[in-house]
């Protein structure tokens, strides 16, 4: 059956040795299922493993080349951006008296030009408010600060604090920094432990990490505790299955090999369902889970989302009460 697997637009040169070897890789992926640990601990405090920090090491040189091995981070980032920005927007709230907000479906009950006289009122008032209170932000695992960056030339950011275990990246990340005027006094790297980090913000982001560190429990934990009553916490890991591996690991660090091989672990893969229980048994009274959303690479279109965040790749928000 897999010997006759045709896939269109690709070589039967490049997909044929990857084919060969399937079968025992999948054997081993089902054996990484099975011994995984989840959210449990694997290590003490917030660190990652030596062989997790050096293959960033070697990655960071080239963090930035958009069409080096950082190429599919870059291209999922304007995918982070809209989620987090969708979801700053949908937790403005108006007090405003002189903005109407219907407290029912408008838009498919009035007229079409009321609903957009509506939605722009709306848009307008959630803009204010976003401008005169602006966020401070901490970026946990910035990488080599692609994030960062974006989430720093936002109008409604104040500040940005990136902090992340790998010296070589938080280097890359404060050189590339200083060739954007506009990021002066908005935005600071640190080599830092996330429980070492001083203060608390308004949002913390997690995206891509929680899948290479060592206990990513830990992590949530003093995230949480880095985040104001009423901040956001958001968030991106790969769920663990099949599907999983396949897509990520098979597919794209071995046949399209758009991955740098051994960026991902199928048994450091955390199910959006283990978020979710973390939450309800570490803080069942002081979080709101805003939005869950999954997220799928296509080679010719890029990353789109999807409402399956239970397969794959995902996004998350979560609200602190």
């Amino acid at each position: 059956m897999l010997s006759r697997l045709k896939v269109t637009g690709m070589s039967n040169n490049l997909i044929n040795p990857a084919l060969k070897g399937f079968g025992p890789w999948a054997k081993t992926a089902c054996q990484q299922l099975s011994r995984h640990s989840g959210l449990g601990l694997r290590a003490n405090g917030t660190s990652a493993s030596a062989d997790e920090i050096s293959h960033f090491q070697e990655l960071a040189p080239t963090w930035w080349d958009v069409s080096g091995p950082q190429r599919i981070l870059h291209l999922m980032n304007n995918a982070r951006m809209d989620f987090i920005q969708q979801t700053l927007k949908n937790s403005v709230k108006i007090s405003d008296p002189e903005t109407y907000i219907p407290g029912f479906n408008y838009r498919g009950f009035l007229p079409p030009y009321v609903a957009r006289n509506i939605d722009h009122e709306l848009e307008l008032a959630i803009s204010k408010s976003q401008t005169e209170e602006k966020i401070s932000v901490l970026d946990v695992g910035c990488g080599g600060g692609i994030l960062s960056e974006a989430l720093a030339r936002l109008s409604n950011v104040k500040h940005v604090t990136g902090i992340d275990l790998t010296a070589e990246c938080i280097a890359v990340a404060k050189n590339h920094a200083l060739a954007d005027p506009s990021l002066k006094g908005k935005l600071d790297y640190e080599y830092q432990a996330l429980e070492k980090v001083p203060g608390i913000y308004d949002v913390v982001t997690c995206f891509e990490m929680l899948e290479h560190v060592d206990n990513p429990g830990q992590i949530l934990r003093h995230s949480w505790l880095k985040l104001k009553p009423n901040g956001i916490l958001f968030l991106s890991t790969i769920n663990r299955d099949i599907v999983s591996w396949f897509t990520t690991i098979f597919m794209g660090e071995y046949v399209l090999k758009i991955v740098p091989k051994g960026t991902h672990h199928l048994s450091k893969y955390i199910k959006s369902s283990e978020i979710q229980e973390w939450f309800q048994q570490n803080e069942p009274s002081t979080h709101e889970i805003l939005q869950t959303k999954g997220t799928m690479y296509l080679p010719l279109k890029g990353w789109v989302e999807h409402d399956c965040s239970d397969v794959g790749n995902y996004f998350m928000a979560i609200g602190k009460l």
